[in-house]
């Protein structure tokens, strides 16, 4: 119930702030100018359609736009600081874009239709299965369903639809919450930090790479 209450908790606050913030209804946005910047830019890693052939970069159709529009925005480094989420080649494409840029592009990805992906891995089905479902609650590792949703549609702003990604990429994100950048310095910060009150990080923390993998792979096929 507490974890249960946690989502809802990040939810509203997420809910709030694209309110305030985040994509405006197509109709305000320069959908041509969006358009074009797809098939000129981010066509060649994420697909025209967001559908993206490259299993190192995440497929975009059909995510929440509130949840693009905030990556994106945590990808730009804004008034000199540091970008919440480093990515030097994604920094690069997000350094140009305006807010509204942003929002367009948002909303563009947001209304592509998503294509159907499948689990490779039957013998690590019914492990990913079970940590989506349920967890693992002697180890204090919530169900991912409890704020991903039972088929992976997510919610919009801060729980990312995950339903058909790429396992190659959910795994690297999964390992980037759990990772430091300095193995070394173990208090050193983690390779992705842009999770509202360390909520992914603490869960990628415990968990161990054939769980992530499993995970990642049932992940891929859900509907």
């Amino acid at each position: 119930m507490i974890k249960r209450m946690l989502c809802l908790s990040l939810t509203l606050s997420a809910t709030v702030a694209v309110a305030q913030t985040g994509p405006q209804t197509a109709a305000k946005l320069d959908m041509a100018k969006a358009k074009q910047t797809v098939e000129q830019v981010c066509a060649a890693c994420h697909g025209v359609d967001g559908n993206s052939v490259i299993t190192a970069n995440p497929s975009l159709a059909g995510q929440h736009a509130s949840y693009i529009y905030k990556q994106l925005h945590n990808f730009k480094g804004w008034d000199g600081k540091q970008p919440e989420r480093p990515n030097a080649v994604m920094t690069a494409m997000a350094t140009p874009l305006s807010d509204d840029d942003m929002k367009a592009l948002a909303a563009y990805f947001s209304q592509q239709k998503a294509k159907p992906a499948f689990a490779h891995n039957k013998d690590t089905l019914d492990l990913g299965r079970r940590l989506w479902r349920g967890g693992d609650q002697a180890r204090g590792l919530p169900a991912c369903a409890g704020c991903h949703g039972p088929a992976g549609a997510g919610l919009p702003a801060q729980f990312p639809r995950l339903a058909g990604q790429h396992p190659e990429y959910t795994e690297a994100q999964l390992k980037a919450f759990r990772d430091v950048t300095d193995a070394s310095k173990p208090d050193s910060p983690r390779v992705r930090a842009n999770d509202p009150n360390s909520m992914m990080r603490s869960i990628a923390l415990r968990m161990t790479d054939p769980e992530i993998k499993a995970v990642a792979d049932y992940i891929a096929g859900l509907r």
